[in-house]
């Protein structure tokens, strides 16, 4: 596996990049917390708790507003083990796969320990972070697949038969890889989804939501970023639920207004396909931001994983700064998810000036270990 290097990246670049991953993570969040009261509900349900428009922004969940599940945490730890993947790569052992999965047994282990384990010099600072030691409804596949230190791979996968959409909901990260051929990037996406979910729906959508975010943050519109995505898919084995899905989804904005029910219908149709088709319509009908992340969770399919790829493929869109500024005031754990966004957009454009053959920062060595 490999990736464009070498890029020079100008000053305004750089900029807007930090703004388009800051986005992303804090998407992803945004609509993962959204959504997570409401998660399993009936649009009847979801009506009655809080009125005839339904949620219209964020109310609490696991004791206050703003709290995020599983989702968020896994998309956190998948950009440490990116940022680790590349410090590691002066060393030559270059596998991303392997980093990140190392990255999500850590989250792993904040799912059964009590606290940040300070002899495990070699975790970084992201596992030292103790609000992530919370155990929000994690998917049986993810801590099944995480339960050992065998990875999964696309010959061997982990849960074979799992279809499940969390795998796709934590690989917003994989589309930030800007300098990577998007090919490359589904392919990294792809394989790391098999860590937890082996069906090929489960990875095959993970692997077409990375392609999305990295057209997106690139700078396509939505329309050109889901027929790369369907281009990208059509000579991958199994595609056909997938690419039919996202097809469904263009073919509801030409539907009338948009709906809940909807919605619905396609979050609900097939497997992990089903709430990616609905984010993606989401994205294309959304009036704004917030009625965007809004349409994404009001409806009785699976609200936590909709809202977060929602979320993710708008911030990766527009940047930080469309998304609503109350919501991210009470969202938990932004200074985390900020600090980590600029790590990462740090590593990707000036990387060679924090580790490499004319000196390495002991700081940045200390936040993000070769070991």
């Amino acid at each position: 596996m490999g990736a464009t290097a070498g890029a020079v990246w100008g000053r305004g670049e750089q900029q807007d990049f930090r703004s388009r991953v800051r986005g992303t993570l804090l998407g992803v969040a945004a609509g993962d917390a959204l959504g997570a009261p409401v998660d399993g509900l009936s649009l009847e349900a979801i009506r009655e708790a809080h009125g005839a428009e339904g949620l219209v922004g964020p109310v609490p969940a696991y004791g206050r507003r703003g709290t995020v599940t599983h989702l968020t945490q896994l998309s956190l730890f998948g950009v440490d083990g990116l940022i680790r993947a590349q410090v590691r790569r002066d060393t030559g052992a270059w596998h991303p796969p392997s980093d990140v999965h190392r990255a999500y047994r850590r989250w792993s282990a904040t799912q059964s320990d009590w606290g940040p384990d300070e002899r495990r010099k070699d975790d970084g600072w992201l596992a030292r972070e103790e609000w992530l030691y919370a155990r929000r409804d994690p998917a049986r596949a993810c801590l099944l697949g995480l339960a050992d230190g065998i990875m999964g791979t696309l010959d061997a996968p982990k849960n074979p038969g799992e279809p499940g959409p969390e795998a796709a909901a934590r690989s917003a990260p994989f589309g930030l890889l800007v300098g990577w051929e998007p090919q490359l990037a589904m392919q990294l996406a792809v394989e790391c989804a098999a860590q937890t979910h082996g069906h090929p729906s489960a990875y095959l959508t993970a692997g077409a939501y990375a392609v999305a975010v990295h057209a997106l943050a690139r700078g396509e519109n939505p329309d050109a970023a889901v027929q790369q995505t369907l281009a990208l898919l059509s000579v991958r084995p199994g595609h056909q639920p997938v690419a039919a899905a996202l097809q469904h989804a263009l073919g509801a904005v030409r539907q009338g207004a948009p709906s809940p029910a909807r919605v619905e219908e396609l979050a609900r149709s097939g497997a992990a396909e089903g709430p990616l088709a609905a984010a993606v319509y989401c994205v294309l009908v959304g009036e704004d931001v917030r009625h965007a992340l809004c349409l994404s969770v009001n409806h009785g399919g699976p609200s936590a994983v909709t809202g977060a790829l929602t979320g993710g493929l708008l911030g990766a869109l527009h940047g930080e700064t469309a998304l609503p500024p109350a919501w991210l005031a009470e969202l938990e754990g932004r200074p985390t998810v900020l600090v980590l966004a600029d790590d990462f957009a740090m590593e990707m454009t000036q990387g060679p000036a924090l580790h490499g053959p004319a000196g390495s920062s002991p700081g940045w060595l200390a936040r993000y270990p070769r070991a």
